[in-house]
């Protein structure tokens, strides 16, 4: 069973992120994500918050209450319940745009999950976004209106790109020189990527 965590974040193509959530989800949403309920139809499997930005739910039983005053946001919350419940997968929507510090800490969340090995993608109005780690080759398709490889932790390393129209051998991106940034793939081609050593945060961009 896959985790879907929702956040409060702007959602403007409700038919698109519908797209992506499945029958046996389950669903998390962290607080005043819960204003996207009615347009996504997906009921809670679990609700999580302090409930500053969204009224309290009635229904208790399945209500996850946090304090105000507290170290991780209602999002990271939530992923950590989602790695404490064993689930293999997460999904993140409702969590980018708005607070650039919400979002970029929403975006380290994957880093987090990736390190426990739990396959984890963040789906917007706009993008994917996913970690690529070491040994592991990746597939963009050719429906991306491009893609961009950023680094966001230590150095990445060994970084082959093929199928792509800025290809790449064994090359290094660290975080003060992001220069993989609006690649494309090759017209009728998917793009292979794959690094040797370290993380990089794979942002598919949609046409």
């Amino acid at each position: 069973m896959r985790c879907v965590i929702i956040g409060g974040a702007e959602i403007r193509n409700y038919g698109l992120i519908r797209s992506y959530l499945k029958r046996n989800d389950y669903i998390i949403y962290c607080d005043c994500g819960l204003k996207h309920a009615d347009s996504l139809k997906v009921s809670p499997s679990l609700i999580i918050g302090d409930f500053d930005s969204h009224p309290k739910p009635d229904d208790s039983d399945n209500v996850i209450t946090l304090p105000v005053m507290k170290d991780d946001t209602d999002t990271i919350f939530a992923v950590k319940e989602s790695i404490r419940r064993g689930f293999p997968e997460v999904l993140m929507i409702g969590v980018t745009g708005g607070r650039e510090d919400m979002t970029l800490g929403n975006i380290y969340a994957l880093l987090m999950l990736a390190k426990k090995g739990i396959s984890a993608m963040i789906a917007d109005d706009y993008s994917e976004m996913r970690i690529i780690t070491a040994g592991e080759t990746v597939r963009v398709a050719d429906e991306w209106r491009c893609f961009s490889l950023l680094n966001i932790t230590g150095v990445a390393s060994g970084i082959t790109i093929t199928g792509a129209k800025y290809p790449l051998e064994d090359g290094e991106i660290t975080p003060e020189y992001q220069y993989g940034i609006s690649n494309e793939t090759l017209k009728g081609n998917d793009a292979l990527i794959s690094l040797r050593e370290g993380n990089l945060l794979l942002v598919c961009v949609r046409r």
